[in-house]
């Protein structure tokens, strides 16, 4: 089945843990405090990979995590960091950040890397806190939770030239004549079912890629058919290729028909370089007029009439599209500039119950979590946190007292 749309989710690594530990050696009685930081946590990122055609790897793995920084340790070591998290997608990717749809990048090179996900920096061992007044600290700090991120991948295929085309045209057939592939085909009215790539390899060992897009309609524009759930796929290309039967009743109303619906999804895809290719050349008798061909020479069109069943004008073909799409500019890659406006920013939430003061605010409760209250120095760090981040003002204009309860997390304090 061919994916071309996935939504994940990934977590980037939370840093390890400080510790709080002290140096005891035979010699050093006075050795003092050893802790050290935690270790980063790992980063997320996406990579574009050529070998990739869809999204499917998504279909069973839609949550992806990096891994977490390890806790520091004693001897002032600090904890290994997180490995970091590389998320193959294929080239032609464009990601966004939902819910709002926000757009991060546009990925047309093999190997980009795009960092998505930033992991957690380690929390602070006691070492970190040793001054001239306070030799023995018995504080250390949390580390940081990684980003977490809902992401939005959208595959438009990457690709030189696009086949476009009436269901039945041919363009199949062609593909796989002229690039050895083997589309995937079903049942009249719309035999291709999903897009396929070829490459096509020139005499000179030059090569370039056709897109086989399934069959359009009228009113693919507006979602009839098949046509819309593809069309994206037109976007990518560099060079059109419009396909029209020439043994049908109309070439020449298909033609107008295809190229009205792709200026209808996107006046841009419909300014193109294009080229009409006429097929079905076997099935013609000596009498016939090729009238699609004076229309095209008409408006400056280039235009080939081919058979590709019979390999008929199959190397002229090849020619005269590598010529356009050497002549074509490329697609290049775009990237938000703002990526980091990603974590959204914690406020600090007090509300009263009972007569107590219930704190809610996640960097004081890692805090708290990691420190030792038992000791002098834990219960005067989280006092000089709760004056830095404002908390305790704010608990006196909320009409809070010396000896009030006030809850953080799991832990219960009286006001001093």
């Amino acid at each position: 089945m061919f994916v071309d749309e996935a939504t994940i989710t990934v977590f980037a690594g939370r840093g390890g843990d400080g510790v709080v530990a002290f140096r005891r050696e035979k010699f050093a009685p006075r050795g003092g405090p050893s802790g050290g930081r935690g270790g980063r946590g790992g980063d997320v990122y996406l990579v574009a990979d050529s070998n990739l055609s869809d999204l499917s790897y998504f279909l069973d793995h839609s949550i992806l995590k990096a891994e977490n920084g390890m806790p520091g340790q004693s001897n002032n070591k600090t904890g290994g960091s997180g490995k970091d998290l590389f998320i193959k997608v294929p080239v032609g990717v464009i990601v966004t950040i939902e819910p709002d749809g926000v757009f991060m990048a546009d990925i047309v090179e093999d190997g980009q890397e795009l960092l998505v996900a930033k992991g957690g920096i380690g929390g602070l061992g006691n070492q970190n806190f040793k001054n001239s007044r306070r030799q023995t600290p018995h504080i250390a700090t949390s580390g940081q939770k990684g980003e977490k991120l809902k992401l939005r991948i959208e595959l438009k295929l990457l690709a030189d030239a696009g086949l476009v085309g009436m269901p039945n045209a041919g363009k199949s057939t062609l593909l796989g004549k002229i690039s050895k592939a083997h589309p995937k085909i079903g049942d009249y009215p719309f035999t291709t079912l999903e897009p396929s790539l070829g490459v096509v390899t020139m005499p000179d060992w030059s090569r370039f890629t056709v897109a086989d897009i399934p069959g359009l309609i009228e009113g693919a524009s507006e979602g009839k058919g098949l046509g819309l759930e593809f069309l994206r796929h037109v976007e990518r290309c560099r060079v059109l290729m419009y396909m029209v039967d020439l043994a049908s009743e109309n070439p020449i109303g298909t033609l107008e028909m295809l190229w009205n619906e792709i200026k209808l999804y996107s006046e841009e895809t419909f300014n193109k370089p294009s080229i009409i290719v006429g097929n079905k050349t076997d099935l013609l008798d000596e009498s016939y007029v090729d009238e699609l061909q004076v229309f095209a020479a008409k408006r400056g069109i280039t235009y080939l009439a081919i058979s590709a069943m019979e390999n008929q004008n199959l190397d002229k073909l090849a020619n005269t599209l590598k010529q356009i799409i050497d002549k074509s500019p490329a697609p290049q890659t775009s990237v938000a500039q703002k990526l980091r406006l990603i974590a959204p920013k914690e406020f600090v939430e007090i509300k009263v119950e009972d007569g107590e003061f219930i704190i809610n605010y996640e960097p004081l409760e890692r805090i708290i979590t990691a420190t030792d209250l038992d000791s002098y120095d834990g219960r005067a760090f989280v006092e000089r946190q709760l004056r830095r981040l404002g908390i305790e003002k704010k608990l006196r204009n909320m009409g809070a007292n010396d000896g009030d309860t006030v809850i953080i997390g799991s832990m219960r304090f009286l006001l001093e």
